[in-house]
C-alpha cells in the first residue's frame, strides 16, 4: 500500500471517529482495502438522511476510481443508484489525489440537490423523522493529544494558520510532555482540520526531516452544550502545573472530559 493511501486511511480513521462512523471490512495486499463509513446528509426536507458509504480503494488507488457502494434505509434503490453515480463522476475530478474525505464531504453537501433531480421521483419515498432526532451539526468541541512536539515555533504557527482558515477557536495547551488541542467550530471544518494534522508535513523527526504527524489520538468529540464555554478566539497557553490545566477546563464547562480523558495522560 502507497504511502499517500496509508496516510489517508489513518486520517480517516482519525476524523469517523464516532461509535459505528468506520469499519474497515477487508484490507489485501492484492485486491487492496475496503471499508465502510456511516455519515449523514440534509435530504429535501431538511431532515437528516443516514448514509452508509462502502469504498473499496484497489491497489492503484489513487491513479484509478475507487469502488463505492451507497445504502441508506430513507432512500429508494434508484435514489442510492443516482448518489453512487453522482459520487464517481465527482471521483473523475480527484484522481491521482487520496478523495475519499473530499467525496463524503461533497455528497454530506449536495445529497438535497441530487435527490430533487427528476430522475428519483422527487425524493416522495425519503424518511421524515421527528424533529426531535434531526441531527444538527452545530458548534462542536473536540480535543486532540499529540505525543511531540519537536519543531515547536514552527508547528505552532502551522496549527495557529489552520485554526485561523477554518475559523476555528480553542486552545494549544502545554503543561510539562503533555501538548493538547481544543477546537471548537464546525463540525467539518475540525474535521477538515484532521486531514491537514495527518497528511501535511508539520514536524520534523529526529534526524531534523520534515515528517508529518502520525502520533495523534483524538480524546472526545462532542456538540457543544449549554455549560460549554465559548471561546472568542485560539491561543496558545502553557501552563506550569496540572492544576492550573484543570482550571482551564474546568472555567470552559469541561470539568468531567478533563477527569475522564485529561488525567490519564498524566506519568
Amino acid at each position: 500500500m502507497a504511502e499517500p493511501v496509508r496516510d489517508e486511511l489513518s486520517a480517516l480513521a482519525a476524523i469517523f471517529c464516532g461509535q459505528d462512523e468506520w469499519e474497515v471490512l477487508n484490507r489485501s495486499e492484492a485486491d487492496g482495502t475496503v471499508f465502510r463509513i456511516h455519515t449523514k446528509a440534509e435530504g429535501l426536507t431538511d431532515v437528516d438522511i443516514p448514509l452508509e458509504l462502502v469504498f473499496h480503494l484497489p491497489v492503484t488507488y489513487p491513479l484509478c476510481l475507487p469502488g463505492i457502494s451507497v445504502n441508506s434505509e430513507c432512500l429508494t434503490r434508484a435514489q442510492c443508484a443516482m448518489v453512487k453515480e453522482k459520487l464517481l463522476e465527482q471521483a473523475k475530478n480527484l484522481l491521482s489525489e487520496p478523495m475519499v474525505h473530499e467525496l463524503v464531504l461533497w455528497v454530506q453537501q449536495n445529497l438535497r440537490h441530487i435527490l430533487n433531480q427528476p430522475e428519483t421521483g422527487g425524493g416522495s419515498e425519503e424518511c421524515t423523522f421527528p424533529p426531535s432526532i434531526t441531527v444538527d451539526d452545530g458548534l462542536w468541541i473536540t480535543l486532540l493529544h499529540l505525543d511531540h512536539m519537536r519543531a515547536k515555533t514552527k508547528y505552532i504557527k502551522t496549527v495557529e494558520k489552520w485554526a485561523s482558515d477554518l475559523r476555528l477557536t480553542g486552545r494549544l495547551m502545554f503543561m510539562g510532555k503533555i501538548i493538547l488541542i481544543l477546537l471548537q467550530g464546525d463540525r467539518n471544518n475540525i474535521k477538515e482540520y484532521l486531514i491537514l494534522q495527518k497528511t501535511s508535513k508539520v514536524d520534523v523527526d529526529s534526524s531534523g526531516k520534515k515528517c508529518k504527524e502520525k502520533m495523534i489520538s483524538v480524546l472526545f468529540e462532542t456538540k457543544v452544550q449549554t455549560e460549554h464555554k465559548r471561546f472568542p478566539a485560539f491561543e496558545v497557553k502553557e501552563y506550569s502545573s496540572l492544576d492550573e490545566l484543570q482550571k482551564e477546563f474546568e472555567m470552559a464547562g469541561l470539568k468531567n472530559l478533563f477527569s475522564e480523558f485529561v488525567l490519564g495522560l498524566v506519568k
